[in-house]
């Protein structure tokens, strides 16, 4: 080993398991599981179970990833909402193409999908604006989001800014903030288990409609 080099080293621990799927027999499409997985966390009393790692790719070709909130699942995809003039906004109008990743250590998961995001309605995010809270209102209009800011108390006085012009009224939604939804083109269910030969199954959107369903090598 190299001067400076740091050694890792790995260990076991017994997978702690909720429900599972049968992996030698799963079902035909992967909406149904995931909504069941994604329960099956929030039971656990786990922060955030809906805590979703975002990837995507920069106009320079650049990697980026962040964690965004799940706050919608359906067969038309997962959906999140932020900001469309931030990083991850300028990186999904120059590629659409993202991975998201959920990972549950307390149950020993993961669940991997790729697709395309697109923009949700204008009514969609009206509706999920106005259910924020109003501080979370006041916010999306304060931050320029992803962009240099001179100190916290520049961002503060501009919070002020915007409570003082929305004082005593509903805050309407930014024009620049909104939803996007994420394709189910690709799916994969990951369960962790002993010694390191975990269950994976592969779920890829057939272009007329269906799903080609694979178990995969860990």
């Amino acid at each position: 080993m190299s001067a400076g080099a740091v050694a890792c080293q790995e260990y076991e621990r017994e997978p702690r398991r909720a429900t599972t799927m049968d992996f030698d027999h799963p079902p035909a499409e992967p909406l149904g599981p995931m909504r069941l997985w994604l329960e099956e966390a929030r039971a656990t009393g786990l922060p955030n179970p809906n805590a979703m790692t975002l990837a995507t790719v920069d106009p320079d070709g650049s990697p980026s990833a962040r964690i965004v909130l799940l706050k919608g699942l359906d067969d038309r995809g997962a959906a999140f909402y932020t900001n469309y003039e931030s990083s991850k906004g300028a990186a999904i109008a120059a590629e659409a193409r993202v991975a998201l990743l959920f990972h549950w250590d307390a149950i020993n998961r993961q669940l991997r999908i790729e697709g395309r995001a697109a923009k949700t309605s204008l009514a969609e995010s009206d509706a999920y604006f106005a259910s924020r809270p109003r501080g979370s209102q006041i916010g999306a209009w304060a931050s320029a989001q992803s962009r240099p800011v001179a100190n916290r108390a520049a961002l503060e006085a501009a919070v002020r800014e915007v409570e003082a012009r929305f004082a005593g009224r509903e805050v309407p939604r930014p024009p620049h903030w909104g939803g996007y939804c994420v394709s189910l083109e690709r799916v994969e269910f990951w369960q962790g288990e002993a010694s390191r030969v975990h269950d994976r199954v592969l779920y890829a959107a057939r272009p007329g409609g269906g799903w080609t369903v694979q178990r995969l090598s860990p």
